[in-house]
C-alpha cells in the first residue's frame, strides 16, 4: 500500500513538473516571440529537466539536489555564451563542449553507472526546443 501511495506521489509530481515545464515555454513564446531562448529562467528550465530525470533515471533524494545544482549551474554558464552563438558560431561550438564535458563529467560521478548510460540514451536526435533536455546536449 506504501509503495502505491509513493507511486502516486511520485506520478502527480512528476505531471507536475511537466506541467511547469511547458508554461515555461509558453512563457518563453509570449515573451521573446518563441521558445529559441527558453535559457532566460535557466532556474525553471533546471527543475523541468529534473522532472523529466528524476523518473527516467530513478534518481534517490540524495541524487537530485546535486543533479540540479549541476543542471543550474551548467544552464547559467551556458546563457553567458549565448550570444556567440551569432557573432562567433565556432567559439560557442568550442566553450559549449568544454562546459558539456564539465557537466558531464560531474554527473557521471553522481550517477551509477546504469544511471549514466540511461542518461546519455536520453539524448534528442535533434536540438528540439519542445523537449527541455536539448538544453543539455545542444
Amino acid at each position: 500500500m506504501a509503495k502505491k501511495f509513493m507511486l502516486l506521489l511520485f506520478g502527480v509530481c512528476f505531471l507536475s513538473f511537466s506541467m511547469q515545464a511547458q508554461g515555461i515555454l509558453d512563457q518563453a513564446k509570449k515573451v521573446t516571440g518563441s521558445t529559441q531562448n527558453p535559457l532566460s529562467n535557466s532556474g525553471g528550465i533546471a527543475n523541468a529537466i529534473l522532472g523529466q530525470l528524476t523518473p527516467a533515471l530513478g534518481l534517490n533524494n540524495t541524487q537530485q539536489p546535486k543533479l540540479l545544482n549541476l543542471v543550474s549551474g551548467f544552464l547559467k554558464q551556458k546563457a553567458g555564451i549565448l550570444p556567440l552563438q551569432q557573432t562567433n558560431p565556432a567559439g560557442y561550438t568550442s566553450k559549449l563542449g568544454g562546459l558539456q564535458k564539465g557537466l558531464f563529467g560531474k554527473i557521471k560521478t553522481l550517477l551509477t553507472v546504469a544511471q549514466y548510460t540511461k542518461f546519455l540514451g536520453l539524448k534528442p536526435a535533434t536540438n528540439d526546443a519542445g523537449n527541455v533536455l536539448s538544453q543539455l546536449f545542444y
